[in-house]
This record gives structure tokens, C-alpha cells and sequence, in this order.
């Protein structure tokens, strides 16, 4: 059974829900000890300065110059002690109550990786066709790609056995991170699982930061890969 899980957190600009997401990272029962790593990416809002101060809950790094989620997470698993990794946005659409689902395959050694679904029956809210429509796509150009049977290749919750990870040679500086981290878990043929989780999706005036034009980061890393590391 693994000791540590590591919580990689990137932020920008989320004053109105950081707080409260590592409150609820906190307050999960794990049979594992947590390390929190929060990245703030040059956050505008006062991000930065509500996460002074929180010194022996979480180790808060600065980036000096905003450079997106994957430059971000980057910075995160470096720093990263735990033998299990999970990705955590700040936004509160994912629930870190959810945590435990996500870590049995790990801790059981079925798995090198776990994903999070959105779309295996979890409570969820009900938001924008476009976005689920763009998933969908993305999820079977991976599953055709990869030869795979993925439900939800942009979920947010992907846990990983740290090593496997940390083995990855990751690129993307923003949202193609999502992409990049699934294809080079199926290249490297992990064993994959996905389990059902619950997701609270924001509308763009709540402060959703992904927009269409991600999807073309997506498609470049899914072929990208493929073919290239």
C-alpha cells in the first residue's frame, strides 16, 4: 500500500474557491499521508496573496509569469515525494471526495494509472452540448488512435502511479497537457482504469478557462504522439 499521495494543484486565478478546494483535499480519509503542492500561475485576482501564509498545509510555488496548466503541473511533479500522484484543479468541479474510488485500483496493484470519469454514471451537472459534443470526439480519436476504450480522455482526474509519470517526458504548456498525459499513458500501454465520479462544471462567467480553441491542442498532441515522444 502506498504511504504518500501527492497532490498536484495548479491555480489561476481561483480566490473565490482555492480555499475551500484544499480545505475539502484535507479533509478526505485516505489510508495514505497527503502531500499538497499548489503552483500558482501567476494568478491576477489575489490568488496569490490568499495563499500566503499556508505554510504546513500545502508547498505553495510561484510562477513569476503566467504559462498554463501543463507548465504548471510540471512544476508540481517535480516536487512531487508521494508514490501516488493525482491531478487536482482548484475550481471545485471535481470533488476530492471522489479520491478514494480513484486510488483502490492503485492501492490494490491493479493499476498504473486511474481515471476519473464523467461519463460512467456519477452525478453531474448538466451544462454545455458543445463541450461534451468536443470530448466525445477527442475520447474516440483516442480510443481509434491508441486502440483503447476510454469513456473521458479530458477528465482533470487522472492518478498515476509517481514513477510512471515522473517517467513521461511532458511537453505541453497548457491545456494539451490533458491530451499529451493520455496518449503517452496508452503508447506506454499502462494498465488503465476508469472509475465513476461525480463533477460540478462551471459556465464561463463562474470562471471556465478552457475554450474551444484547446481542442486544437488536444488533436495536435493525440497525433503528435502517436507517432512521436
Amino acid at each position: 500500500m502506498a504511504k504518500t499521495l501527492s497532490v498536484l494543484i495548479p491555480v489561476y486565478n481561483e480566490k473565490a474557491t482555492v480555499l475551500e478546494l484544499l480545505r475539502r483535499v484535507e479533509a478526505v480519509p485516505l489510508p495514505t499521508a497527503k502531500q499538497i503542492i499548489i503552483v500558482d500561475d501567476a494568478s491576477t485576482d489575489g490568488t496569490r496573496e490568499l495563499l500566503q501564509g499556508l505554510e504546513g498545509r500545502a508547498l505553495v510555488v510561484r510562477h513569476e509569469r503566467n504559462r498554463g496548466k501543463g507548465a504548471a503541473l510540471r512544476t508540481a511533479l517535480a516536487r512531487a515525494t508521494g508514490e501516488i500522484t493525482i491531478v487536482q484543479d482548484a475550481d471545485l468541479e471535481y470533488d476530492p471526495a471522489d479520491y478514494p474510488m480513484m486510488l483502490g485500483p492503485l492501492l490494490d496493484g491493479r493499476a498504473d494509472a486511474v481515471y476519473g470519469s464523467r461519463f460512467l454514471g456519477g452525478p453531474h451537472r448538466v451544462l454545455f452540448f458543445w463541450h461534451y459534443f468536443g470530448n466525445l470526439i477527442f475520447t474516440l480519436v483516442t480510443n481509434v488512435l491508441y486502440d483503447i476504450n476510454l469513456t473521458d480522455m479530458g477528465t482533470c482526474y487522472k492518478a498515476f502511479l509517481t514513477d510512471h509519470l515522473k517517467a513521461m517526458p511532458l511537453r505541453s504548456e497548457r491545456f494539451g497537457i490533458e491530451a499529451e498525459l493520455t496518449a503517452k499513458t496508452c503508447k506506454r500501454r499502462l494498465r488503465l482504469y476508469e472509475v465513476p465520479i461525480s463533477y460540478s462544471g462551471r459556465t464561463y462567467a463562474e470562471g471556465k478557462k478552457i475554450t474551444w480553441k484547446d481542442g486544437f491542442s488536444y488533436l495536435w498532441c493525440l497525433l503528435r504522439y502517436r507517432v512521436s515522444d
